[in-house]
């Protein structure tokens, strides 16, 4: 295939021998994750499985909602792969704008019949294992998850190939992040909280400030990815531990390691 632009739609005890082991101490320490629920194939939150597999008690609160933005001119560019190089996922939500895309315009016969072929050939990137399982599911195959994060993945495609981006949706805070995570403060001070992204800690920091009193600097702050650290790192928190990859795993084990008893 000719080089060719894309656009980018914006546990009991562990088993794996190479984990750290558990020690007494950590069970049923409290872990906050700022992150909508995501149910894997058991029908559970793969952070909530991997982290309760490690003897945390992991709670997800969500801080974003999300506003779906130009899937009008998302659609016409779908109907065109001959445009295009290939495809960039940038998150989970990404691949939701698609999906509405070929429901709302009566695109879904055309999609199975012609359309997903074409663009089956074509690369499809993805930032993550989630973005990643997602894409496989509406038939195309993903490249690119194992990079660990964007800016990885940015640096791979952008040395291969140029880039047309498209905005696809935007965040917004969830309109009941201050009650929930009121409601989550009463019961205790988590051992550590984990953001997810730059928008999250945004719109949820001043909250878990205000309601950790003087205990915040007894927490442990964690980062899903670099970008999430760095913009932690301006607000002026310690980031305790970064996820070499933003999946379950990655952060279990780095959690592991920082709150050690």
């Amino acid at each position: 295939m000719k080089p060719g632009k894309v656009f980018s739609i914006s546990r009991s005890e562990p088993q794996d021998p190479q984990e750290p082991p558990r020690r007494a101490g950590w069970w049923k320490m409290k872990i906050l994750l700022l992150k909508d629920p995501k149910d894997d194939d058991s029908g559970q939150d793969p952070y909530i499985q991997e982290l309760g597999s490690c003897g945390f008690e992991a709670t997800l609160i969500p801080v974003l909602s999300f506003e779906f933005l130009s899937l009008q001119s998302f659609s016409e560019k779908l109907s065109h792969p001959e445009a295009y190089g290939g495809l960039i996922f940038t998150s989970p939500r990404a691949v939701e704008a698609m999906q509405l895309c070929l429901e709302r315009d009566g695109k879904l016969e055309v999609w199975k019949k012609s359309l997903k072929e074409k663009w089956r050939i074509k690369p499809a990137y993805v930032v993550g294992q989630a973005t990643a399982s997602l894409v496989r599911k509406i038939g195309l195959a993903t490249e690119g998850e194992k990079c660990g994060n964007g800016e990885k993945l940015a640096e791979y495609i952008c040395s291969r190939i140029p880039l047309e981006s498209i905005t696809v949706y935007q965040k917004i805070p969830h309109p009941g992040i201050q009650d929930s995570l009121k409601n989550y403060f009463s019961q205790g001070i988590p051992a550590s909280v984990t953001f997810f992204s730059p928008s999250g800690l945004t719109y949820s920091l001043s909250y878990i400030q205000e309601l950790s009193g003087n205990s915040f600097d007894q927490i442990k702050f964690a980062a899903i990815g670099p970008t999430t650290a760095r913009a932690m790192a301006s607000t002026g928190i310690p980031v305790s531990c970064t996820a070499e990859r933003p999946c379950p795993h990655d952060l279990a084990t780095g959690l592991q390691k920082v709150l050690q008893p």
